[in-house]
């Protein structure tokens, strides 16, 4: 009679342990943005240590602003951020995902699967999903194809006012541009309190000009943007107690002054810039006529730059002559102060063309919220012109589940197993959208499932009015392919990177000089 041996039996439930702890805490955080999905899910409030409070419904906001000390879970939120900075929408759906494929998978370990053979199965089963998803993708090839709004809609919480900007803006834009990796929808989104929904093509700053004795508005302006401080070159302290320092100093002051009377010859009607301005800047310019607004952020510089087809400089460029500094400029039709939204609007610009997309909102309260949500609706609509859509509700990972499932037997051994925590996890969306919507969630999925494969429709889900089994493509109920797929993807590295953690050891903080003073104990 064989005996146990205590040693490795106690090692094992420590490795064990260890993964289920991992488990728990993905689990909790999974929990906290489960109830925001689908139409019928509900919002989430937060609240700071100040009273400060959020209310949203948007899983990556609910992510970001947890407190959370748990190291898996803020791997896990890491993840939900790589997703909404790379697609912008979906954070929900890989966050539910990524805590199922953990939860089967520690399930299966402790049933005795190696944690090898889950991974090798999960690897087979979440390949044949991408696969699926990637082969059942419908693509847009009009801007006028009906299908972008009610992307738009979708992923916009039915706010049909957002959706229609957002459409709008795309079509503006054009396909083009809205292909290009290096733009963004999302970026063309502004909310502000007191606004009127509108689209324009132009670019919005969200400064005034620096002095009302400046012109509020300016016709065919000339532009230049200075991406630094628009000051004379600094001297050190020491070199200032000189008197070749002193001396050097004037020479800047006059070097600057001659400068900006450069600027102003050359026909500069507005001025933008980076930093901060000094009052000679400031004065000289006034006086001229030209309207400057300062402290501008990097990222609507270069949106001016863009549209108006300017070159941004630094402040030593300043010293060019004549002739070469105008090659810098930019050009637009108008641009002019908002005082009652307190903002700077460039229209008409010579570069490329940029649009604008203006959310209104009735309180300061809400704004945060509708530009979430028009961003959102933005970055949907791009990535589903970008690589297609799918039919939503959950319907499309049930079709992916019911391929993944197929993909099982060809799998030997128990990394089968692991292919099955794939199935399981792609049938969780519709689950969760099911149950919050008020219906028994383990009969409503074995409905769609059976609906799917009797009519070998893949858009087959549950209508969540009705709690019937409903075609979601003719309900207009869709996502953007890229979505789901980016969502598949990062739930499968967030499990699998878990699932691969048997040990926590707590890490000694390298305290700089430690080590030394210990060394020298030691000698001593």
């Amino acid at each position: 009679m064989s005996k146990k041996n205590p040693g490795v039996s106690q090692e094992v439930d420590e490795k064990l342990a260890a993964l289920m702890t991992n488990a728990s805490a993905i689990q909790a955080i999974a929990q906290a943005v489960e109830g925001t999905m689908g139409p019928k899910g509900l919002d989430t409030m937060l609240v700071d240590s100040f009273g400060e409070v959020v209310i949203t419904n948007a899983g990556v906001t609910i992510l970001e602003k947890m407190d959370v000390n748990h190291p898996a879970a803020k791997m896990l939120i890491n993840v939900a951020r790589a997703q909404q900075e790379a697609i912008g929408d979906g954070t929900t759906t890989a966050t539910i995902m990524a805590g199922a494929l953990i939860s089967e998978g520690v399930n299966q370990v402790a049933r005795g699967v190696p944690v090898a053979r889950v991974i090798e199965g999960l690897r087979r089963g979440l390949k044949g999903a991408l696969e699926s998803i990637e082969g059942r993708a419908r693509h847009i090839d009009d801007l006028n194809d009906p299908i972008i709004y009610r992307i738009a809609y979708v992923s916009g919480r039915e706010n049909e006012d957002i959706a229609t900007l957002v459409v709008e803006a795309a079509r503006l834009i054009g396909r083009e541009k809205l292909l290009s990796e290096d733009f963004k929808l999302a970026d063309t989104v502004l909310a502000k309190d007191g606004a009127k929904n509108e689209v324009f093509m132009g670019v919005v700053l969200g400064k005034q000009r620096m002095s009302k004795q400046m012109p509020a508005r300016v016709s065919e302006a000339s532009i230049l943007i200075i991406d630094d401080a628009l000051e004379p070159e600094e001297l050190g302290d020491e070199a200032l107690s000189t008197e070749a320092g002193f001396n050097k100093y004037m020479e800047l002051q006059a070097e600057f002054r001659h400068n900006l009377q450069k600027m102003i010859d050359l026909g500069a009607d507005v001025v933008l810039s980076a930093r901060g301005v000094a009052d000679l800047a400031e004065e000289m310019l006034a006086d001229s006529g030209v309207m400057l607004v300062n402290r501008v952020p990097a990222r609507e510089l270069r949106r001016v730059a863009e549209h108006t087809g300017a070159r941004m400089i630094k402040r030593t460029a300043l010293k060019k002559d004549s002739e070469e500094l105008a090659r810098y400029l930019g050009h637009a039709e108008l641009v002019y102060e908002d005082e009652r939204l307190e903002h700077v609007r460039v229209l008409g610009g010579s570069g490329r063309p940029m649009a604008t997309v203006l959310v209104g909102a009735a309180t300061r309260e809400v704004v945060g919220e509708r530009e979430r949500i028009a961003k959102d609706a933005a970055s949907s609509v791009q990535a589903a012109i970008a690589g297609g859509y799918v039919p939503g509700g959950g319907a499309i990972e049930l079709a992916a589940a019911k391929d993944v499932d197929r993909l099982r037997d060809q799998v030997k051994g128990m990394a089968a197993y692991g292919v099955d925590c794939v199935s399981s996890a792609l049938k969780r969306p519709l689950s969760q959208i099911v149950q919050n919507a008020g219906f028994n969630p383990l009969e409503k999925v074995e409905d769609a499932i059976s609906a799917q494969a009797q009519q070998n429709k893949d858009s087959l889900a549950i209508n969540c009015d009705s709690g019937e089994v409903a075609d979601m493509l003719q309900m207009g109920v869709v996502d953007p392919a890229p979505v789901k797929l980016h969502a598949v993807r990062a739930a499968g590295e967030i499990a699998e990177a878990i699932l691969r953690i048997d040990t926590i050891i707590k890490k000694r903080d390298d305290i700089p000089g430690r080590d030394v003073q210990r060394s020298r104990s030691t000698d001593l």
